[in-house]
């Protein structure tokens, strides 16, 4: 079995988590794919449910696929989003942003009450940054913002390449009509440190660190499909 067989397993076994009624978010990039496929042929055998997509991209294929769709304006309350991610740790924190959606995909899962994360065993690390970080920003002053990005990820214990992403040897545009910024530090050793400066820079609109977001992962691999669940006892000791 291949990389692709194993984010079909995850995404199945994501399914299962899905009821009748249900409110669910969906996911973008190549996992996630796996999931509403999925989720078509059940709504064709008919699951009623109704769905929110987090790219144009989701969406086509949702249409495609016959899958009620609405918007958060219309249910601005979730019961379910499942994702995947292109990272992910022991405690459930979260790169995400490969496939140019991090804003909608955020914003759908802070609307949700859970967010389970799909992903095949390759996207599991001891810790994040091996993947370049996305840092969503406006596309106005951007080389500017990008010089901020750089200083204020030094400050909190990160450097490395910092390079606007490109597509067809044009800046990469998100649905949102904003630029990525893929980071390449490497190691981010403190995520949550890195993620509060990045807020503070103007012209940053998101970035791809998911912390405190995700209640459940599904990884997939030569071994089976393992389940790992946050533990939210221990963040609340620490807090």
């Amino acid at each position: 079995m291949n990389a692709d067989d194993f984010k079909r397993q995850a995404a199945a076994k994501a399914l299962e988590l899905v009821t009748p009624g249900m409110r669910l978010g969906l996911g973008t990039g190549s996992t996630a794919a796996h999931l509403v496929d999925l989720l078509g042929a059940k709504v064709k055998s008919g699951l009623d449910v109704v769905c929110v997509p987090t790219s144009e991209a989701t969406r086509l294929q949702a249409e495609r696929l016959g899958i009620p769709l609405t918007t958060l304006d219309e249910t601005p309350e979730l019961d379910l989003t499942i994702d995947g991610a292109d990272e992910l740790d022991n405690e459930l924190r979260l790169i995400k942003g490969g496939g140019g959606a991090l804003l909608r995909e955020k914003i759908v899962a802070a609307a949700s009450d859970r967010l389970v994360i799909i992903a095949d065993v390759s996207k599991r690390v001891r810790q994040l940054g091996a993947f370049p970080l996305p840092v969503e920003i406006v596309r106005f002053g951007h080389l500017a913002t990008t010089r901020l990005v750089a200083a204020y990820a030094e400050e909190a214990g990160c450097t490395g390449d910092i390079t606007v992403r490109q597509r067809d040897g044009q800046p990469f545009v998100t649905d949102g009509g904003n630029y990525i910024l893929d980071c390449a530090f490497g190691r981010i050793e403190e995520p949550e440190i890195l993620d509060e400066a990045l807020k503070l820079v103007p012209g940053v609109v998101e970035s791809g660190l998911f912390l405190g977001l995700a209640e459940m992962a599904i990884v997939a691999g030569p071994g089976g499909v393992l389940t790992i669940e946050a533990d939210w006892s221990a963040r609340d000791d620490d807090e």
